[in-house]
């Protein structure tokens, strides 16, 4: 971790964890952090077993301790045409672990095997699995409370082709829609809101055999193709699922991603669930 990336990652981490807990915000609740700590501090990742979290990570939650240390931060997604659009912003993104990301070229692009080969070397890899802000979902009452937009195949594949099954934490979050509405002018945008109520959620992690669950229903339905996305090949014969992910890389994606979106909605009901009775 370099000296800009030390300075880069402390200076938000501090901000987080100020405006989570000078007042400014109503009531923050955090549960299961525990979950997401475990798995950070497990001797497992010196194995080669990555971390992967599923929504917008607050780094005010976090022990201070962490934001000097590559290996207890995350890295993360970014889309080149929002993050990287002009030096300035290049320069920050990329101190602060974001990986450069270009829409529609797919799920066979540089930043999704440079997520694999950190994975692989036991990182935290946080991904935007909806690839959109999507505010409603948190919001307790609408249509679409509890409900997630379909997450990108890209997540599928980092977590199929990974050498060894990465710990999956999925994450809820309320409020942030009140923090940091969407939709208001410049410069308002860019501010937060006082007075939110917001709640973090960390679940317990996604079993891996959910997934060898998924690949094993593909391989018996046959709806697996022989050699199909060669260009995957070099990554996937090393992966922890073996052949049937190099010969099926689009399918599984597709189920891999879709069952990750049913996991963090069962948190997200779970936790609506819960604010909605108090």
């Amino acid at each position: 971790m370099g000296f800009l990336s030390k300075v880069t990652v402390s200076v938000v981490g501090l901000w987080s964890k100020a405006l989570l807990n000078s007042g400014f915000c109503s009531s923050v609740t955090v549960k299961g952090l525990d979950n997401l700590i475990h798995a950070l501090e497990d001797g497992e990742r010196d194995n080669g077993r990555g971390v992967v979290t599923n929504e917008p990570t607050v780094w005010g939650v976090l022990p201070a301790r962490y934001y000097l240390n590559s290996r207890m931060t995350r890295w993360t997604l970014g889309a080149s045409d929002i993050m990287f659009t002009n030096p300035v912003f290049s320069a920050f993104f990329r101190s602060g672990q974001v990986i450069e990301t270009f829409r529609g070229k797919g799920i066979f692009q540089p930043a999704i095997d440079a997520s694999i080969e950190k994975l692989n070397r036991g990182e935290w890899i946080h991904l935007f699995g909806e690839g959109k802000v999507n505010q409603y979902s948190s919001e307790v009452g609408h249509p679409n409370a509890g409900r997630l937009l379909r997450f990108k195949w890209g997540i599928g594949r980092i977590m199929m082709e990974a050498q060894k099954p990465p710990v999956i934490i999925p994450m809820w979050l309320t409020g942030f829609d009140k923090l940091m509405p969407e939709g208001r002018p410049f410069p308002c945008k860019y501010l937060p809101k006082r007075d939110a109520k917001l709640s973090i959620t960390f679940g317990k992690p996604i079993p891996a055999t959910d997934i060898q669950d998924i690949l094993a229903t593909l391989v018996r339905e046959r709806r697996i193709p022989e050699q199909e996305e060669k260009h995957s090949a070099s990554v996937t014969e090393a992966g922890w699922l073996g052949d049937s992910v190099f010969q099926g890389v689009h399918h599984g994606a597709q189920r891999t991603s879709a069952m990750e979106v049913a996991r963090v909605e069962a948190l997200g009901r779970e936790v609506l669930g819960s604010n909605d009775a108090t």
